[in-house]
């Protein structure tokens, strides 16, 4: 028998839990509910989902709190689906750890999408140090990639960014995230900079630079790497 996936929704709004129940149960999800942080964090560790959907508007905690802690020990993908849509809200969240961040009212498409996505990246880019997404390969290892068999010139930094984007696909990591982490802590206001190197690496890597499908654009946010479609 086939072992489905578990999915924790952390929302005090009856009716999006109901909502949410019927809608992944139909597409093959076993549902974990809490209405408050403080059941939410009992129901994380106790039903070991793969995957969590988190609003930020809880009774007794605010969200962003809830998403620190949870991210002090759980390593699966967590969404944020929330009211909240400002982009401060959005940034502040993603910078937590969430890996991604729909507002409500919400697509019931557009959600499933996300959550297969943040599922299969989360199975499978652990796995291997080769990330291979359509025609593109990413050796983690021996720091090379290759386009269609053949090898890519990369510099050292834009493998870099590479690495880190491919690394956590289906995510999307803010300009600060990235800048950190690619350039030092002095560069995370540096967004011009970063949006140049981005601009470099899609020219190597992409078919159409200025038709992205492997570096996608969250606009005032940061970038998010998909599987090249």
């Amino acid at each position: 028998m086939e072992i489905k996936d578990t999915i924790l929704v952390i929302d005090d709004e009856v009716q999006i839990r109901r909502l949410l129940e019927i809608t992944l149960t139909a597409n093959g999800y076993n549902v974990a509910e809490a209405a408050n942080a403080k059941d939410a964090v009992v129901a994380a560790a106790t039903h070991t989902p793969a995957l969590i959907i988190l609003d930020l508007g809880l009774p007794d905690l605010d969200g962003q709190v809830v998403l620190k802690q949870l991210r002090e020990w759980y390593q699966k993908p967590i969404i944020v689906l929330s009211a909240r849509s400002s982009e401060d809200e959005i940034v502040k969240a993603l910078d937590s750890g969430a890996n991604d961040y729909l507002t409500k009212p919400f697509r019931n498409g557009e959600l499933l999408a996300r959550i297969r996505s943040s599922i299969r990246f989360s199975n499978t880019n652990e796995a291997s140090p080769i990330l291979n997404f359509g025609n593109l390969s990413v050796d983690l290892a021996n720091h090379t990639v290759k386009k269609d068999g053949e090898p890519l010139k990369l510099t050292s930094t834009e493998f870099t960014m590479l690495a880190l984007l491919s690394k956590n696909a289906g995510k999307v990591l803010t300009h600060q995230q990235l800048l950190k982490e690619v350039w030092g802590f002095s560069y995370i206001n540096q967004t011009q900079y970063l949006r140049v190197f981005i601009g470099q690496l899609r020219k190597k890597i992409e078919d159409n630079p200025s038709q992205p499908t492997f570096i996608k654009t969250e606009s005032g946010i940061g970038y998010r790497f998909t599987e090249g479609v």
